[in-house]
């Protein structure tokens, strides 16, 4: 019994600094674009009428305190930041469920944590990219998560709490998830009437106004940077930039 009690232990004795993503290999990691009202305007981008909807790969994801390794500069040298509320899948959802989910949509819902979009400009927005972000978005530690889950009814009012972002002590970004133009329930319900979500499944809710490359002149992330992205009631998490070589 006592070895057993041993080998329990050493399972869950994770020493701190070594947090892992609370999701490490979704089916799926779906993002929305344009999904505050200011950052389509800093973007001089109509407000859109449904969900933008992108994706990232899980291969983009990293835990709060890896590293966000920067591409070579040849590939890519405008790199950006963008701190979103992300939603964590906890039971399918597909056409069929519409009336289950808008009955009781937080069944749908496993928990909440913090991400950072990590996004390319120079490759989201090139013509080599055929108006197509994933390219941009979808690069090795361009998805950091964290620190942890925290699940609905800890965090009732999610949708109405502060999400904030600093580039090496500097606020960059700070606004409300209340200023989302579709919320998480019509997300959910528009995505899943489309593609079907499995728990597991990640989705990022959007950006609000503040991203680097829309300021004057622009601002990319470079070797050294630290970049603290936060959210109420959820805590925050950290990721410092780390340069390559050609």
């Amino acid at each position: 019994a006592d070895e057993e009690i041993q080998k329990r232990s050493a399972i869950v004795d994770v020493p701190v600094g070594q947090l892992l993503p609370p999701v490490h290999n979704p089916d799926k990691v779906l993002c929305v674009g344009l999904n505050y009202v200011d950052h389509c305007k800093e973007a001089n981008q109509p407000v859109p009428e449904v969900p933008v909807i992108f994706n990232k790969f899980s291969t983009s994801l990293c835990a709060s305190g890896d590293p966000i390794r920067l591409p070579p500069p040849s590939i890519t040298s405008q790199v950006d930041y963008e701190v979103e509320l992300a939603v964590i899948v906890s039971k399918r959802l597909s056409h069929s469920d519409q009336a289950e989910f808008a009955a009781n949509p937080l069944d749908f819902i496993g928990g909440y944590c913090i991400a950072n979009d990590i996004s390319s400009r120079d490759i989201q927005f090139s013509p080599q990219s055929g108006g197509q972000w994933v390219l941009g978005k979808s690069f090795d530690t361009f998805c950091p998560l964290g620190p942890y889950m925290v699940t609905p009814d800890a965090v009732p009012k999610v949708e109405d709490s502060r999400l904030w972002c600093t580039l090496n002590g500097k606020i960059m970004q700070d606004s409300s998830t209340s200023d989302m133009c579709h919320d998480v329930a019509t997300i959910m319900s528009f995505v899943s009437q489309r593609i079907t979500l499995l728990p597991g499944d990640i989705i990022l809710t959007g950006t609000p106004f503040g991203v680097g490359f829309t300021r004057d002149p622009p601002i990319s992330l470079k070797h050294g940077d630290e970049v603290v992205c936060g959210i109420e009631g959820l805590g925050s998490i950290t990721n410092r930039v780390q340069g390559q070589s050609e």
